[in-house]
């Protein structure tokens, strides 16, 4: 991903964060894992990072299949 405008998707343990990033990669999403940036928390150490652009979709996808975040963060 390039250093465009970004949005981290937090969620509840690292294995939330690899079926997140099956499900938007499944369904044309580009993402990576990356570490929680130090200004946010969360209940694991691990978040989806994103396009911004993608934020909609990708929050649509994930309530849809029933994966549970702890909220989606433009950066």
């Amino acid at each position: 991903m390039t250093k465009e405008a970004y949005t981290v998707i937090l969620v509840h343990s690292t294995n939330h964060a690899l079926r997140a990033q099956d499900i938007l990669g499944k369904n044309g999403i580009s993402c990576s894992l990356i570490t929680v940036p130090r200004q946010l928390s969360s209940d694991c150490g691990v978040c989806v990072r994103i396009g911004r652009i993608d934020k909609e979709k990708a929050a649509s996808l994930l309530y849809a299949s029933g994966l549970e975040t702890d909220g989606l963060h433009d950066m």
